[in-house]
Parts: structure tokens; sequence; C-alpha cells
């Protein structure tokens, strides 16, 4: 069963292609189900579209729901075409995209961070100028918004969680051991999984997220597992997913999940 879950389209301002697109490109690699996740839009924001080249304007957050069921139907036999949605994670913006949120059939929903102290966690200059200490208390931040995401019942998937690495690869080695541990104990507590995020591989890091330390901390502490290429072009979809099962079996995994109408189907790693 080969499946990918994080894919982004034109909508959100910075990808490629529509989302037919994405689903073709699925069936091409072999996929059995393909997830649509595009960026969600910020919700709490007075402005329909405050950051047009991140993530899809409020008003056409409908037109993105019905396009993705459309295209379900369209496409029922050949590969499952599944609903979800990368939602950014604000704590103190949490009620505006409940809100957003209620009524709709999602398969999953991703929650991701993607900033920490108002600034982008790929931002190319945020580390500049900090000494070792600033440096450790922004990976602790990361590490407590991504525990706060998990415990706030949002989400099914939590997205890319060491991608602050992706344009600062030293960021692995900022102690902080002990807060992804209580992380990733918090995160299989709550019963949410993470992904195996192949994008990292575009990055400076040349790397998945997260790393192999952190996959073998999530399988003691009985984290699930997804896969995700985090694909902004269609060529992209199901990248290294055949890598990726390899290493989850050299690591100890036995299964990982996808997920439909919100619940997890386990699929064996044989």
């Amino acid at each position: 069963m080969k499946f990918d879950l994080h894919t982004h389209h034109v909508r959100c301002g910075h990808a490629d292609g529509n989302i037919e697109d994405y689903i073709v490109a699925g069936l091409d690699a072999g996929l059995q189900v393909i997830g649509i996740s595009d960026h969600s839009p910020y919700f709490y924001h007075e402005k329909d579209q405050p950051s047009p080249g991140i993530a899809m304007a409020r008003s056409d957050f409908a037109n993105y729901i019905e396009e993705v069921l459309r295209l379900k139907e369209k496409y029922a036999g050949k590969i499952e075409v599944l609903l979800g949605m990368e939602s950014d994670f604000f704590p103190q913006h949490i009620e505006s995209y409940k809100k957003a949120y209620e009524g709709v059939p999602f398969d999953y929903l991703i929650g991701s961070v993607h900033q920490v102290g108002d600034v982008s966690i790929f931002n190319r200059n945020r580390w500049k100028g900090l000494d070792e200490k600033q440096h450790i208390i922004v990976k602790r931040s990361y590490y407590d918004l991504i525990k706060q995401s998990a415990r706030s019942g949002m989400f099914d998937i939590l997205g890319h969680i060491d991608a602050m690495k992706g344009y600062y690869p030293s960021f692995s080695d900022i102690p902080a051991t002990a807060e992804i541990d209580e992380t990733l104990k918090t995160i299989a507590e709550c019963g949410v999984s993470i992904e195996i995020n192949t994008s990292g591989s575009t990055k400076y890091v040349g790397g998945w997220y997260p790393s192999d330390a952190i996959l073998e901390r999530a399988l003691h502490f009985g984290v699930n597992v997804t896969f995700g290429s985090d694909a902004h072009i269609p060529s992209r979809v199901g990248d290294e997913w055949e890598l990726v099962l390899q290493r989850l079996k050299e690591i100890g995994f036995k299964q990982w999940v996808y997920y439909r109408k919100r619940q997890p189907i386990i699929v064996p790693i044989t």
C-alpha cells in the first residue's frame, strides 16, 4: 500500500500545478492513496489573504474543499483521494481554526508549527546574532509549540517536527534531548502520528524530517508514523517513498498509517 499524505498546489501561492496534476502524478508514481493537504488560510486575520505567497485566501477555502471532493469522486476506483489540510498551529488563534474546520469532511488534518516567536522557522536570518543560550531557548520553544499542537486535539498528524533544521542544519546539534523526548511522549499519549517528510532533501539540510535519531526515539515511545513528500511540484509526489520504507524497517518499525475519515488505517511494514 503506497500513499502520500502531504501535497500542495497552486492555491497556496508557492507551489506549481493544480490539484488534479498531483493526483495524476500519484497514479504515475504507483500510489494507491494520495492526500491533498494545501496550506490553511490565516483564518484569524482580518484580511482575506494577508500572505498570497504563503497560504490560500479564506474566501477560497470552500472552493478547495469542493474541488477535492469532486476529484475524490472522479478518481474513485483508480486512486483514493483524501481530503486533508496542512493547518498552521497558533495557540492564541486556535478557536478561529476550530470554527473554520467544523463540519468539513476531512480525512485528516496535519498540524504544523511554521513560526516561533512570530518568525518563520525557515527564515535563514533568524539565528544570526544569537548566542548558545538563545539557540536553546528557541529550540525549546519550538518543541513546546509542537507539544501544545499534539494536546490541542485538532490534528491527526504533526508535520515535519524538526523542520527548523531545513536552512540551518546546526539546529540538530542544539541541546534539547529532554524536550524532544517529552514532546514524543506527549504525541504518543495523544494518539497523534508524525510524518516522515522527504522535502528536507530540497533544503540546505539535504535530509528528511525528522532525523533518524528522532525516529528511533519515536519508536521507543510508541509514536505512529506516516509518509508525506510535501510536494510543491507534481514530480515530487511519492518522492523517496521506497527509501523511507526501507529506513523504517531498519529502525524497527512494524507499521505505519494513513487516515480516512479521521481514523488511522494501519499498513504493515513487511
